[in-house]
């Protein structure tokens, strides 16, 4: 992964036409806004739902959470939802049941037509691509490596589950959330979610159980529906100082055994070589950018 990816340990899904939830949304905390125009809006109220991104765009980014908008899957409402939503400066595009790698090719044609319409730069508007049907699984390499717009790629536990006539517990779906840690990583871009579905939000055991051996196999962040999980999210993602410490301890010790010429030291009783040293520089690295982050949101933010 590189460093021009975001941080987004929280990604907390707003209705945008729901006001008491917009309202409220820059003060959660949360990295990332998710804006939905999809499942959590009425097939119905979609036209007048897009209506409303500019304005919400605008409110939930305010405190410094980045905005993402859902679209809607048929190419017929997702044209129409992009060019809303790039038109509002929304960061990135969430896109649903992705199908292939030329359907993400396709949506990004549409979105550089969008940049050009509202004069924003050409390339800027990301994509965090989502899977959701068995028919799409076996390409979510491809899909995850489509395009360079994105930065991200989830599967949509519910969805997934439904269409392979199984239930979103963690153990059915712990083989398709490791194959998106393995695509995400071959495309150096970030998995979302966390092994399991968090539909009881209320559970606050279960969630930091789930976060904890989601970032364990290598998700850095999640999606929610509901506020109260946000804390635990952004908690649960962030290296912890202990963490932080042991890791200091490996990449000094290592620099102190290349001085005198060796490729391996001990540190706290174990042996280390190279790609212990490695993934020690990345999270002290991924600390660093948190705290950058932390340091820069405003004051009356939660943490």
């Amino acid at each position: 992964m590189t460093t021009d990816l975001p941080i987004w340990r929280s990604l907390l899904y707003v209705p945008v036409n729901v006001e008491r939830y917009v309202v409220k949304a820059h003060a959660r905390g949360a990295d990332g806004i998710i804006l939905d125009l999809e499942d959590s809006i009425a097939p119905a109220d979609k036209q007048a739902a897009r209506g409303h991104v500019a304005d919400a765009a605008a409110r939930v980014g305010q405190s410094g959470a980045d905005v993402l908008v859902r679209v809607n899957r048929p190419l017929e409402l997702a044209v129409h939802d992009i060019d809303a939503a790039v038109s509002a400066g929304a960061a990135a595009l969430l896109l649903p049941k992705i199908d292939s790698d030329s359907h993400v090719r396709l949506l990004a044609e549409v979105a550089h037509s969008a940049e050009i319409r509202a004069g924003r730069p050409a390339g800027s508007t990301r994509f965090a691509v989502m899977v959701e049907t068995a028919e799409a699984f076996p390409r979510l390499f491809a899909i995850a490596a489509a395009h360079p717009r994105n930065v991200a790629v989830t599967l949509g536990g519910e969805d997934f589950a439904l269409a392979t006539g199984s239930l979103p517990d963690p153990d059915v779906l712990l083989y398709p959330k490791q194959q998106v840690v393995l695509a995400a990583s071959a495309a150096g871009i970030l998995p979302i979610g966390l092994i399991g579905t968090v539909a009881d939000y209320r559970d606050h055991e279960a969630v930091l159980a789930a976060i904890a051996r989601s970032r364990r196999f290598g998700f850095v962040g999640s999606a929610c529906i509901h506020p109260a999980i946000v804390p635990l999210l952004n908690d649960g993602f962030t290296p912890g100082d202990a963490e932080c410490a042991g890791a200091q301890r490996i990449v000094t010790a290592f620099e102190a055994a290349k001085a005198e010429g060796r490729g391996s030291a001990e540190v706290d009783g174990k042996m280390i070589d190279i790609p212990v040293v490695e993934r020690a520089e990345r999270l002290l690295r991924h600390a660093q950018r948190i705290e950058e982050r932390r340091r820069t949101a405003p004051e009356d933010i939660a943490p």
